[in-house]
């Protein structure tokens, strides 16, 4: 944007300084007035889709398919990652992401229950193993 500066003179009965600088853009606004043009304004909008990152859960529903598969969670949290993963590459986002929600919730409860089974898989034997000694 250039802005050239050019001095105006004000009559002397007005109440602004004598020297008064103005930018060319602003002398040409005042000097032609405001457009004069009978058709109304339009605009435009550009729809610019963001490259939303759905996630998939395939390397953890994967996981808990293979090590804590209990009630066979981590199998049906891997099948819902799978369908995850295929809407997402056809474009459905909000398919996707309505699967891989699934496959979330799944592959919590799989962890859950996993962990918990470890854990008694190892202290029950331990308790019993105390009670006969």
């Amino acid at each position: 944007m250039n802005h050239t500066v050019q001095t105006f003179f004000t009559p002397a009965n007005t109440h602004s300084p004598p020297n008064y600088e103005m930018l060319k853009e602003e002398h040409e606004v005042a000097a032609l007035g405001a457009p004069h043009n009978p058709v109304p304004l339009t605009s435009t909008m550009i729809h610019i889709r963001s490259e939303t990152s759905v996630p998939d859960h395939v390397v953890w529903s994967l996981f808990n398919t293979l090590f804590m598969n209990s009630c066979c969670l981590g199998f049906i949290a891997f099948a819902y990652s799978v369908k995850s993963r295929d809407r997402k590459m056809v474009g459905d986002l909000t398919r996707a992401q309505a699967y891989a929600s699934t496959a979330k919730c799944l592959n919590i409860w799989a962890l859950i229950l996993g962990i918990i089974m470890t854990i008694l898989l190892i202290i029950i034997p331990i308790l019993i193993l105390q009670v006969y000694q």
